[in-house]
């Protein structure tokens, strides 16, 4: 019986660690489609450092991130619990299946406006270098979008083919789930 009982508390304390290590530190997605073709390829599975969603950090310039697209709804740390991986094992409506989470480049930051002319990006008047991107983007605008305080602006690296915030709006801070790292 005493045997049991020390292999049950090691699996608890296994899958409490589990918990807080995918909820604070670091967490697997699939990728879901060919938005960041070519950097990112679909149903590729990718790690993403959960420390920026944990401490609330701004992501810089060029990272890609992955985001919960339900920009019009409050996140909450249960959110964060019940999206956990080793959850939705167990749960028969499996958030990380339904398209709620895009993984996107971060174009711009508070305070910065974006616009789309001549088939590129311009952030606060100065084309972007993108070599990452797949093709010449085909989106022109005379919109400008000033990204507001708490809030990021991301897009896709295959721009023709992707839903981003030119669709969805801007991305609450609380909406990052995380960075991809490359080595």
């Amino acid at each position: 019986m005493k045997e049991i009982g020390s292999w049950v508390s090691t699996f608890g304390i296994a899958i409490v660690l589990s918990l807080i290590i995918g909820v604070f530190v670091i967490q697997p997605y699939k990728v879901d489609g060919h938005s960041m073709d070519p950097t990112l390829q679909d149903k590729e599975r990718i790690y993403v450092s959960k420390l920026s969603h944990t401490l609330s950090e701004l992501p810089e310039y060029g990272d890609v991130v992955v985001i919960d697209s339900r920009v019009n709804r409050e996140r909450h740390l249960t959110d964060d619990l019940l999206e956990h991986p080793l959850l939705q094992l167990f749960m028969k409506n499996n958030t990380n299946d339904n398209g709620v989470f895009y993984v996107k480049r971060v174009l711009g930051k508070p305070g910065d406006v974006l616009e789309f002319k001549d088939h590129k990006t311009y952030r606060n008047g100065v084309a972007l270098d993108e070599p990452y991107l797949n093709e010449t983007m085909n989106f022109v605008s005379d919109q400008q979008w000033t990204v507001p305080e708490g809030h990021i602006f991301v897009m896709g690296d295959n721009r023709n083919h992707s839903t981003d915030s030119r669709d969805i709006g801007f991305i609450p801070l609380d909406h990052v789930m995380g960075i991809k790292k490359f080595p």
